[in-house]
């Protein structure tokens, strides 16, 4: 903002028990990324150049993932917990550089937007030591409330310290907080604990910068942007306010969804122009539709590039790898994964293609399968442009059919086939006159009760 230096301190320290996970409740997830990389990209975003995470004792897998999505990120460890002020303050080191601006996040806290931090920001640059974070929920119970005055925000009173008058008040406290720079470090060390827990509040910061004849302000915003997540419930409405926002951005973008609130969306997915989503489609993490691709219903696709003008679906499945070019079409029942299907290449009903590559043009008849496993390693199949693969065909990988190539339905394919030649790989067919009849017969004698009749 403005070239001000920015420091974002995100708390992840808390365990989560309620969650009832093995999982740090910070690596659970939403729009299959962990909420603790949702914070930090929002951070990275809003300006904050400098991010330092506090996490608790034995936090090593938060640490990893704080590591992987900001590799410049500075580690702090609150040992004792003795509050939110306290952990902040385990950031003194990085606090000490006296940025211009210091955003205070939660890593459970993933819904805030980038517009909203810059707000913040906007109170610190227009002369607040001190911006807090508001929201007026249904129900404020529980909540610490916001107390103004004619100079701003003058203290948070927690909803069980509030007088009857206080819990009357429905601004409440988001818990997001920034604090300039400059003052920082002064306020933070004067926070006391004189209170039930012998906690260090960060919420005391407010009362404690006006005491410095500093000023502090609320900013409001919306209950979704602060939503706080302990359990697997709230969890699930996370997802669902953040599902929201990403087909409402897609629609805007000009995709269309037949029924979108069917739709369920990765944080990364990415869409061309005039992509067609039909109803009860999941997208896994790292999916791009180009333009004018349709997937149709029922579809889950992972990790794949769907190709220009491509159709996909009813009920097909991409896994990662799969590479579908110009024009390709994947039909029901179709599964493909770490494969490439060249421009106009079509498997339009019942196959498995994986560890391949199809050539332009080719086709896929139904049945068809790239046996690529052999219960060890992986081996690829590679298809030539314009051949076509007959119905019910299994490609023995590592195999390669040519340009052109023909397969004949039914045949397991082993060796290489040359461009523009004909394989069969099947056994030859036995006919035996009149032993349908024969059977028959035999049956319904034994049925009677006759002598058993000479088998047909």
């Amino acid at each position: 903002m403005n070239g001000r230096s920015c420091l974002a301190i995100v708390l992840a320290a808390g365990e989560g028990t309620r969650m009832r996970s093995r999982t740090p409740k910070v690596l659970h997830t939403i729009g299959n990324r962990t909420l603790l990389e949702h914070v930090l990209s929002t951070a990275m975003a809003a300006g904050g150049a400098g991010i330092a995470v506090v996490l608790g004792p034995d936090h090593d897998a938060v640490a990893k993932e704080a590591r992987r999505v900001a590799p410049q990120v500075a580690i702090f460890k609150q040992t004792e917990r003795l509050g939110t002020a306290h952990a902040v303050l385990s950031a003194r080191e990085a606090l000490a550089a006296k940025p211009a601006d210091v955003l205070v996040m939660f890593g459970d806290t993933p819904l805030i937007q980038v517009d909203t931090l810059a707000r913040l920001r906007g109170a610190l640059a227009d002369g607040a030591a001190v911006a807090v974070l508001g929201f007026t929920p249904a129900d404020p119970t529980g909540y610490g409330r916001l107390i103004t005055d004619a100079a701003g925000l003058a203290a948070i009173r927690e909803h069980k310290d509030a007088s009857e008058a206080e819990r009357a008040i429905g601004f409440c406290n988001g818990g997001l907080m920034a604090l300039a720079g400059e003052h920082a470090l002064a306020i933070l060390a004067r926070i006391g604990n004189s209170n039930a827990n012998r906690e260090y509040y960060l919420t005391d910061a407010v009362a404690v910068a006006r005491d410095m004849g500093l000023n502090a302000v609320a900013i409001e915003t919306s209950e979704d942007d602060v939503r706080g997540i302990n359990t697997k419930a709230q969890l699930a409405e996370a997802e669902s306010v953040l599902q929201q926002r990403l087909r409402a951005a897609a629609m805007e973008a000009g995709v269309t969804m037949v029924a979108p609130e069917t739709v369920f969306l990765s944080s990364d997915t990415k869409f061309g122009k005039d992509v067609t989503i039909e109803p009860n489609v999941v997208f896994g993490p790292g999916v791009t539709v180009e333009d004018g691709a349709v997937i149709r219903a029922f579809s889950h696709v992972e990790g794949a590039h769907v190709g220009k003008g491509a159709r996909v679906g009813p009920f097909a499945r991409l896994r990662p790898g799969a590479q579908l070019g110009t024009d390709v079409h994947i039909g029901n029942f179709v599964e493909i994964k770490a494969a490439t299907i060249e421009d106009g290449a079509k498997a339009n009903h019942l196959a498995y293609i994986g560890d391949a590559r199809v050539g332009a043009g080719a086709n896929i008849g139904a049945g068809t399968i790239t046996c690529n496993y052999d219960g060890y390693g992986k081996h690829k199949t590679d298809i030539g442009a314009g051949a076509f693969i007959g119905t019910n065909s299994s490609l023995v990988a590592p195999v390669k059919i040519g340009d052109g190539a023909y397969i004949g339905s039914g045949s397991v394919i082993t060796k290489d086939v040359p461009a523009e030649a004909l394989a069969l790989g099947r056994g030859q067919q036995t006919i035996k006159e009149g032993w349908a009849k024969r059977l028959r017969e035999a049956r319904i004698l034994s049925k009677n009760g006759s002598p058993a009749a000479k088998k047909p």
